[in-house]
C-alpha cells in the first residue's frame, strides 16, 4: 500500500468543498468505489485525475501534483519525466514565493468571509491573516484566500491583540483593513449608544499601536458619521491622530466602482504622516454606465423548473462583460440553489411589478410586511437594492423568488470562483456582511500610490 498523503489531501479538499464522494466521482467519470479507494490510498489516481481534482477543488495543481509525484518516486525509479515535473513544480513554488515577498502584507479584522481582503488580494496584496468570531465565515475565508491564515477570536478582548501579534511575528504588516460590525450604527438596526459593537473599532487601534502598519482602513455604514452627533466618527479621527496618522474619510457609492448594487459605505483611511493624506479614487463609471441586475445575473439558470444543486453547471454562456469577469475560468456553478416558497408567498411576489415594492400591491395583500424594503422586486436595468444579511424582502427582477446566494454574491461583486460554506442562511449572512470585493479592489489600487511595493 502506498503513502496515504495524496488520498488524505483529496478527502480533506472534498470535505472542505462540501462535496459527496458520488458528486466528485461523477465529475471524474469514475465509479464511486474507485474514488473511495483513491482516498484510502488503495489505488493511485492518474495524473489526469489529479489535474481534474485540482480544478474541481479550485486549488493550484501543485497542491496535489507535488505529493502525487513524490509518491510515485517513492515506489519507482526516478525517470527523467518525473524529475522534469518536480523541477517545474519547484520553480513555480519559488516564483510564487518571490512574488509574495514583493507584495504588501495585509491583516483583515472583522473579516467575515473576506470580501474586503479578497479585493486587496485581487489588487496584488498578500493577505496574511483574517480575524473574526464566526467560524463558518472564517472557513469560507480560508477556502477562498491564497495561503492566508485565520484566527477565530473575539476582538473585544485584549488577549486577541496578543494572539494576532504573536501570529504575525517576524512579518512586516503594511496595512490593516477592518469592517467592524455595522449593526450598532446601521439605519436598519436598533441604535443604542451603549451598544458594545459601537466601540469595537478601538481594537483596530490597539493592534496598530503594536504592529505599526503603514496604513489603516476602516469601512462602515454612512450612519456612523452622524450618529450620536458624530461621536463615533470624531473618536475614530482622534485615534488616528493619536497614533500619528493622517486621516481622510469619504462615503463611496458602490455602483460608481463597478458593483451592481446601490450601496453606500464610509471609508476612513489613515496613513503614516510622512506619506501624506489619502485621496479617494475617482469613480470609474458614470450613472448611465452602471452595471445592472440583468447585466450581472441574467446568465445564471432561472431555477424555474427546479431548485438546483449546491454544485451545478452553467446552462448558457456569459452575456455581458461583467458576467464574463465574474465567471472567468470557473467551470462549476456553486451556491445557486433556489428557495422553495409557499404558494401564498409566490402569488404575492407575482403581483409586485419590476422595480416595485409593497406599496404597489393591491389593498389587503402582503400586509404582513409593510416596512420600507418589504416585497421589493429588483429592476433589471438598474443596480440592485443594498444586499443585507437577511434574504426575505428582495426578489428577482423576473422570477417569483428571492435571489439565490450566488445571485446576491454576483450583485456584491464576488466572482463565481468564490465559494460560500455553511447553511443557506449562513451563506446569505456572509454575502450580506461583506465589503464588495470590487469596492475593496479600487481602494486597494489607490493605496498603492501612497505605499508602493518598492517600500518592501
Amino acid at each position: 500500500m502506498e503513502s496515504s498523503y495524496v488520498g488524505d489531501q483529496i478527502r480533506a479538499l472534498r470535505n472542505e468543498a462540501g462535496l459527496t464522494l458520488q458528486s466528485v466521482a461523477d465529475r471524474l467519470a469514475v465509479d464511486v468505489s474507485l474514488l473511495s479507494k483513491i482516498e484510502r490510498s488503495e489505488r493511485r489516481a492518474t495524473k489526469s485525475q489529479i489535474l481534474q481534482l485540482s480544478e474541481l477543488f479550485g486549488v493550484n495543481k501543485n497542491k496535489l501534483l507535488i505529493p502525487y509525484i513524490g509518491e510515485k518516486i517513492s515506489d519507482e525509479i526516478v525517470e527523467e519525466q518525473h524529475a522534469s515535473e518536480i523541477l517545474d513544480a519547484s520553480r513555480e513554488i519559488l516564483r510564487k514565493k518571490s512574488l509574495q515577498n514583493d507584495r504588501l502584507n495585509v491583516i483583515d479584522l472583522f473579516s467575515g468571509c473576506g470580501g474586503f481582503s479578497y479585493g486587496f488580494e485581487s489588487a496584488g496584496y498578500n493577505v496574511v491573516l483574517g480575524v473574526d468570531n464566526e467560524k463558518i465565515a472564517l472557513d469560507t475565508f480560508k477556502l477562498n484566500h491564497n495561503n492566508s491564515k485565520i484566527l477565530l477570536a473575539d476582538l473585544h478582548l485584549d488577549s486577541t491583540i496578543d494572539e494576532i501579534t504573536s501570529e504575525v511575528r517576524g512579518k512586516t504588516i503594511d496595512v490593516i483593513i477592518a469592517g467592524p460590525p455595522c449593526q450598532g450604527f446601521s439605519l436598519t438596526g436598533t441604535r443604542r449608544k451603549s451598544d458594545n459593537r459601537n466601540k469595537l473599532f478601538y481594537s483596530i487601534f490597539k493592534l496598530a499601536e503594536r504592529i505599526k502598519p503603514k496604513a489603516i482602513i476602516i469601512e462602515n455604514v454612512p450612519g456612523l458619521a452622524t450618529l450620536y452627533n458624530g461621536t463615533a466618527k470624531n473618536e475614530i479621527i482622534k485615534q488616528f491622530k493619536r497614533l500619528g496618522y493622517s486621516c481622510n474619510s469619504q462615503v463611496l457609492y458602490a455602483p460608481e466602482y463597478e458593483v451592481p448594487q446601490i450601496r453606500k459605505r464610509i471609508f476612513f483611511v489613515g496613513l503614516q504622516k510622512d506619506r501624506g493624506t489619502f485621496e479617494f479614487p475617482e469613480p470609474v463609471l458614470a450613472e448611465k454606465e452602471y452595471n445592472s441586475c440583468s447585466g450581472a445575473i441574467s446568465d445564471l439558470p432561472s431555477r424555474e423548473s427546479g431548485l438546483g444543486n449546491e454544485q451545478d453547471s452553467y446552462e448558457s454562456p456569459a452575456l455581458t462583460e461583467y458576467q464574463k469577469r465574474m465567471r472567468a475560468d470557473t467551470k462549476i456553478l456553486s451556491n445557486h440553489t433556489a428557495t422553495k416558497h409557499t404558494e401564498h408567498v409566490t402569488s404575492v411576489i407575482s403581483l409586485v411589478p419590476e422595480g416595485g415594492n409593497h406599496k404597489d400591491l393591491p389593498a389587503g395583500v402582503g400586509d404582513s410586511r409593510q416596512f420600507n424594503e418589504a416585497w421589493t422586486r429588483y429592476h433589471s436595468q438598474k443596480p440592485s437594492k443594498t444586499i443585507d444579511t437577511g434574504h426575505r424582502n428582495h426578489f428577482h427582477y423576473k422570477y417569483n423568488r428571492i435571489p439565490t446566494v450566488r445571485e446576491n454574491a454576483r450583485l456584491q461583486s464576488f466572482p463565481d470562483s468564490f465559494v460560500f460554506l455553511g447553511t443557506r442562511t449562513q451563506q446569505y449572512r456572509q454575502v450580506g456582511n461583506a465589503v464588495p470585493p470590487l469596492l475593496g479592489y479600487h481602494v486597494a489600487r489607490q493605496l498603492l500610490k501612497y505605499i508602493p511595493k518598492s517600500d518592501k
